[in-house]
C-alpha cells in the first residue's frame, strides 16, 4: 500500500535527506521525500501508525508529518516568513526563502540550496563555504559620528569638533560587509604567530646536527609544538573542523570534509604518538625513539587553508562590485518645488507627480519628464554610451544619470522600485544568483567527488604500506593526508557562478541587462536573429511626411484620424496626433474604438466609421481602394516610408505617409552580427515595398513583410523546429508573444513594459549595437567559465595522483601535505581571479 503525507519543517536538501533516512529506518517502509512540494510518498507492507512516523521524525529533528490525499502546493512570496533553525534546529542560521531577491541577505556563492538565503553571516550547511552578503538594493545616505561623542552626527566624513577624532560611518551595513573578512584576518594573525615557530622547530629538527637538542631533548620540543598548535587548531582553524563535522552528519560532503579528516587524523595521530609511543611500530619512530609527530603539518595546513579563505572573502567582495557601483548612482536627496519654493527632501519621500528641480551637476533622483528648461545629460552609467544627450521639455530623464551645466524642473513619473535604475539593480542582482545550464556538469561531478577522494586516500595508504619503501607506513600516512588536502571541490563549484556574477554586472554597466544566467549562456549559441523594424531598427520616432486626401478635405481627414489615434500608444499613432497638434487641429470624441493587432485602428468619429491602417485592415472593413490611390501609395512605400490607408464608411479616401529614420548604428550592428555567422531576418507588419526599401539600406538578404503578431510567432517556431537557436528583438506589445517564444527575447529599453517583461535580455538604449555587446559578453563569459572548469578539472585530475605519489617511482617526487594545502587554497582563488578579468572586458 502507498500513502502520501505532508512534511513540515524542511527548508533545505539536508532536511529532506534526514527526513527520508528517518522514515526508512522503520521496518517494512520505503519512503521517498521531496522538498518542493514538502511531501513523503511511503510504501508499506502493513499499515504503520502516524504516531510511529512522528516518533522517528522527532528524533531526527523538528519535523511533523500529517496525512494528506493531495499534493501540497508550496508558494513563495516576497513576504515569505522567516523560518528559524534549518536542518532540524541544528543550524546556526535563520533562513528565509525568497523568489527573486536576496537583497541584504546572505547566500552561498556556489548556490548549493538554490534561492535559499540567510539572515545572518556564517557558513553554508551544504558546502561549508562562507556565506556572501547580497548588496542592499536601496540607496541610503551614510551618516558619520564620533566614536567617543555619539551626539556628534555629520552627513560627511571629517573630524569630531569636540575631540578631533576621525568620524566613523553610522550605517551598520558599511561595516557588516567586512565582518567576515575582519574575523578571518584576526584568526589569520593568531595562526601565523603560533605556526611560524612550530614550522621553524620542525625545519631545524631536520638539520644533521640539530642545535635544538642542546637546549632540550626531542620529547620536550614535541610538547612545545603541541602547546603552540593548540591556538591554531582550537581557535584559528576550529571553524574547519566544525564545518567538516556538519558535512559528515548531514552527508553533504565537501572540501571541509577532506580538510577536517586530513588535519584531524594528523593531529590525533600526533597526540597518541606523544602519550602512547609504545603502540607504534619502529617505522613511525625517530632515531631518538620518539614517534614522528605532525603538529607542524596540521598547523601549517590549517593556516594555509585559512589564507585561502581570506583571499576568497576579499575576492568575493569584488565580484558584486557592479551592483555596488550602480547603487552609488542613486542620489540620496532631491530638491522638491512646492508653492514656488525649493525644499531639500530624502529621495524616499518623493511621490509621483512631484515637481523636482535638478541643478547643474546633480544626479537625477527619479524617472520622469522635463517640464521646464533644457540641459545635456550624461547617461553613460546607464547606457554605456559616453556622449551626453540633449534634453528639452517633454523629454524623459532617468534616475541616476547626471545633469549637465543647466538647471531644469521635472515631474516625477516613476519612484522607488519603479525607476529604471532600481529595476536594473534588481535584475542584475537576480541574474547574478541564477544558475547557468553548464553548471550541471560541475554539480554532477561534485556529487561524487569527495567520496571518491576519500577512497583514493585510503587506497594510497594501503598501496604504500604494502608496496612502498621503508618506512612504508609513514609514506602511506603522509601521502594519504596529501590526497585529502589537495583535492578542491570548491574550485569546481565556483567556476560558473563567479563568471556569471561578474559578467552580468559588466553587461549592466554597458546597458545590457541579462535576466538570468541561462539567457547569458544561450546568447552564445544564437544563430538566427529576428528583428522588428519600427523602434528596433528605426529610431521609433516617426513623423508625418504627407497627408493625402482624394476629396481635398485634408483638415477634416486629419481631425478624424488624429482623434482616432489619440487612444493608441503605437508610435505611428502618436506621430499622427503630434502632427495634428502642430497644425492646431482639435480632437473630438471617438466611440467604439478598437485596435486591431497588426493591422491598425477603427472607431466611430462623429457619425462616420473611420479606419486607419494597412491594406489588411482595408480588406477587413471591406473598403474599396482606387487604382490611382494605390499607385500613389506604392510610390511612397518604395521610398521606405510607412503608409496607412484611410477609409471612411467603407471607402478609401486617402493615406498618411510616415517616415521613421533608421538608427545610425543599425547598419553597422547588423553587418557585424552577420559577420559572426548570425542570420538576420527583419519581420515587420509594414508592406512589402517599405520593408524591401529598408532591407536594401541595411543590406539584409532576408525579410518578411505584412506580418501579424502570430506570423512572427509562427516563424520563430518554424526556425526552432529546424534546430535553430533564435533570438528575437522587438519593442512593442505586439512583439511580446514572439519575445517569449524565442530562445532569447531581446527587448529595447525604450519600448513597452510588456515587451521588456517578456524578454530575457533588455537593451537600455534600445539600440541594435546592444545585441552585438550581448553576443560579445556571452562569448566572453562562456569562455571564462570553460577556462575556470578546465583549471578546476585539470588541477584535481593532476593534483590528486601527484599527491598519491605516482611520480615517486619515476622521479622520486613526493608532495608534502603542506604544499598540497597551499595549492588547494589557491585553486579556488585562481578561479575567482580569472572571473574578475571580465571586469576589464571591452564590449
Amino acid at each position: 500500500m502507498t500513502h502520501t503525507y505532508t512534511i513540515t519543517g524542511m527548508f533545505c536538501n539536508g532536511c529532506r535527506t534526514k527526513v527520508e533516512k528517518a522514515l526508512n529506518t522503520i521496518d517494512g517502509v520505503e519512503a521517498k521525500v521531496s522538498l518542493d512540494p514538502p511531501m513523503a510518498t511511503i510504501k508499506m507492507e502493513k499499515q504503520v501508525s502516524l504516531f510511529k512516523f512522528q516518533k522517528v521524525l522527532y528524533e531526527a529533528g523538528k519535523y511533523t508529518i500529517t496525512e494528506t490525499d493531495t499534493i501540497p502546493t508550496k508558494t513563495k512570496t516576497d513576504d515569505a516568513p522567516v523560518v528559524k533553525s534549518c536542518c532540524g534546529g541544528k543550524s546556526n542560521h535563520d533562513t528565509v526563502i525568497v523568489p527573486k531577491s536576496a537583497a541584504g541577505k546572505y547566500y552561498c556563492p556556489m548556490h548549493c540550496e538554490g534561492e535559499k538565503v540567510y539572515n545572518k553571516a556564517g557558513d553554508c550547511p551544504v558546502c561549508g563555504m562562507d556565506l556572501v552578503k547580497a548588496p542592499d538594493l536601496t540607496a541610503s545616505k551614510t551618516m558619520y559620528t564620533c566614536p567617543m561623542h555619539p551626539e556628534v552626527i555629520k552627513d560627511s566624513p571629517g573630524s569630531c569638533p569636540i575631540c578631533g577624532m576621525d568620524l566613523v560611518p553610522m550605517n551598520p551595513s558599511d561595516t557588516e560587509d567586512q565582518k567576515t573578512y575582519k574575523d578571518l584576518v584576526k584568526k589569520m594573525k593568531i595562526a601565523v604567530v603560533f605556526t611560524v615557530p612550530i614550522f621553524a622547530i620542525a625545519m631545524i629538527e631536520m638539520a644533521h646536527n640539530n642545535p635544538l637538542l642542546q637546549l632540550m631533548d626531542a620529547s620536550k620540543w614535541n610538547w612545545v609544538q603541541l602547546l603552540l598548535s593548540l591556538p591554531v587548531v582550537f581557535y584559528a582553524g576550529w571553524i574547519f573542523f566544525v564545518r567538516a563535522w556538519k558535512s559528515i552528519i548531514t552527508w553533504n560532503l565537501n572540501m571541509f570534509t577532506l580538510i577536517g579528516i586530513g588535519t584531524g587524523v594528523a593531529f590525533l595521530f600526533s597526540l597518541v604518538g606523544m602519550f602512547f609511543p609504545d603502540i607504534f611500530p619502529i617505522e613511525f619512530k625517530t632515531e631518538q625513539g620518539t614517534v614522528l609527530l605532525y603538529f607542524e603539518a596540521t598547523s601549517v595546513i590549517l593556516t594555509l587553508v585559512l589564507l585561502g579563505q581570506l583571499l576568497e572573502a576579499k575576492a568575493h567582495s569584488q565580484t558584486s562590485g557592479a551592483i555596488k557601483e550602480l547603487l552609488k548612482l542613486a542620489p540620496t536627496e532631491a530638491t522638491l518645488v512646492i508653492d514656488g519654493k525649493d525644499k531639500v527632501i530624502s529621495i524616499h519621500d518623493i511621490k509621483k507627480d512631484d515637481l523636482l528641480r535638478v541643478k547643474p551637476g546633480d544626479k537625477i533622483p527619479v524617472d520622469g519628464k522635463i517640464t521646464d528648461g533644457e540641459s545635456t545629460i550624461d547617461e553613460s552609467m546607464i547606457s554605456g554610451e559616453p556622449i551626453p544627450v540633449d534634453k528639452t521639455m517633454g523629454d524623459s530623464v532617468i534616475a541616476g544619470t547626471i545633469n549637465g551645466n543647466k538647471s531644469f524642473v521635472m515631474i516625477a513619473e516613476k519612484v522607488g522600485s519603479e525607476t529604471l535604475l532600481s529595476q536594473i539593480v534588481q535584475m542584475v542582482n537576480d541574474a547574478s544568483r541564477s544558475r547557468a545550464p553548464i553548471q550541471k556538469l560541475a554539480d554532477s561531478i561534485a556529487k561524487y567527488f569527495v567520496p571518491t577522494v576519500v577512497l583514493v586516500s585510503a587506497l594510497t595508504f594501503f598501496i604504500w604500506a604494502k608496496f612502498g619503501p621503508e618506512p612504508a607506513l609513514v609514506y602511506g600516512f603522509i601521502n594519504a593526508i596529501a590526497v585529502l588536502i589537495i583535492a578542491c571541490p570548491c574550485a569546481l563549484g565556483l567556476a560558473t557562478p563567479m563568471s556569471v556574477m561578474v559578467g552580468v554586472g559588466k553587461g549592466a554597466q554597458s546597458g545590457v541587462l541579462i535576466k538570468n544566467a541561462e539567457a547569458l549562456e544561450n546568447m552564445n549559441k544564437v544563430n538566427v536573429l529576428i528583428t522588428d523594424k519600427t523602434g528596433t531598427i528605426t529610431e521609433g520616432k516617426p513623423s508625418v511626411d504627407q497627408l493625402f486626401s482624394s476629396n481635398n478635405e485634408e483638415a477634416i481627414l486629419l481631425q478624424n484620424i488624429a482623434s482616432l489615434n489619440q487612444y493608441s500608444e503605437h508610435p505611428l499613432a502618436q506621430a499622427v496626433v503630434h502632427y495634428a497638434k502642430s497644425k492646431e487641429v482639435s480632437l473630438i470624441e471617438v466611440k467604439d474604438f478598437e485596435a486591431v493587432a497588426g493591422k491598425g485602428v477603427i472607431g466611430t468619429v462623429g457619425k462616420k466609421k473611420v479606419a486607419l491602417g494597412n491594406k489588411k485592415l482595408m480588406e477587413q472593413v471591406k473598403a474599396t481602394v482606387s487604382d490611382d490611390l494605390e499607385t500613389k501609395i506604392i510610390a511612397e512605400q518604395k521610398l521606405g516610408k510607412t503608409v496607412s490607408y484611410i477609409s471612411v464608411d467603407g471607402i478609401s479616401v486617402g493615406f498618411v505617409s510616415i517616415s521613421d529614420k533608421i538608427k545610425p548604428t543599425s547598419v553597422a550592428a547588423i553587418k557585424e552580427l552577420m559577420e559572426q555567422g548570425i542570420e538576420v531576418i527583419m519581420i515587420t507588419g509594414d508592406n512589402e515595398n517599405t520593408a524591401k526599401a529598408v532591407a536594401s539600406e541595411l543590406h539584409l538578404t532576408s525579410f518578411i513583410a505584412n506580418s501579424l503578431p502570430e506570423d512572427k510567432l509562427n516563424e520563430i517556431k518554424r526556425l526552432q523546429a529546424q534546430g535553430k537557436i533564435v533570438a528575437m528583438a522587438g519593442d512593442g506589445i505586439n512583439d511580446a508573444p514572439a519575445l517569449a517564444q524565442a530562445d532569447i527575447g531581446i527587448a529595447m529599453g525604450t519600448g513597452t513594459d510588456v515587451a521588456i517583461e517578456s524578454a530575457k535580455i533588455t537593451l537600455v538604449k534600445g539600440d541594435l549595437q546592444g545585441i552585438v555587446k550581448a553576443k560579445n559578453l556571452s562569448q566572453a563569459v562562456m569562455g571564462n567559465i570553460k577556462q575556470n572548469l578546465f583549471f578546476a578539472f585539470f588541477y584535481n585530475v593532476l593534483g590528486v595522483p601527484i599527491a598519491a605519489g605516482v611520480l615517486y617511482p619515476f622521479f622520486g617526487i613526493l608532495l608534502s601535505p603542506m604544499i598540497a594545502a597551499l595549492a588547494m587554497s589557491f585553486s579556488s582563488v585562481s578561479v575567482i581571479v580569472n572571473a574578475l578579468r571580465l571586469r576589464n572586458l571591452k564590449l
